[in-house]
């Protein structure tokens, strides 16, 4: 028999089994979104993006809604406005 706690702790390690690393990006890869970034920005361009949340690997297609370089993140344009930091960017493609 097993306690609740017990029960708990199995759970609790499982979901952690689940969680994915965020990668590092190198330079040219940091450069190369930034460029990307920039020619949706300018055009109003749909766009795809990858980007690291709740410990696993996110994607979202859509339009950009706003961008905030002060706080260095930016607000999509679907329901939620979904917000992502630019150091949670992984790629973007432009659609």
């Amino acid at each position: 028999m097993m306690m609740p706690e017990h029960i708990q702790m199995i759970n609790d390690y499982w979901d952690s089994m689940d969680n994915k690393i965020k990668p590092i990006l190198d330079e040219q890869q940091l450069e190369e979104i930034g460029i990307k970034l920039h020619e949706v920005i300018s055009k109003n361009l749909e766009v795809e993006i990858k980007y690291y949340g709740d410990h696993d690997y996110l994607i979202i297609k859509d339009k950009i809604y706003s961008v905030n370089y002060n706080d260095k993140f930016l607000k999509m344009n679907d329901f939620e406005r979904t917000k992502i930091d630019f150091h949670d960017i992984l790629d973007i493609q432009i659609e």
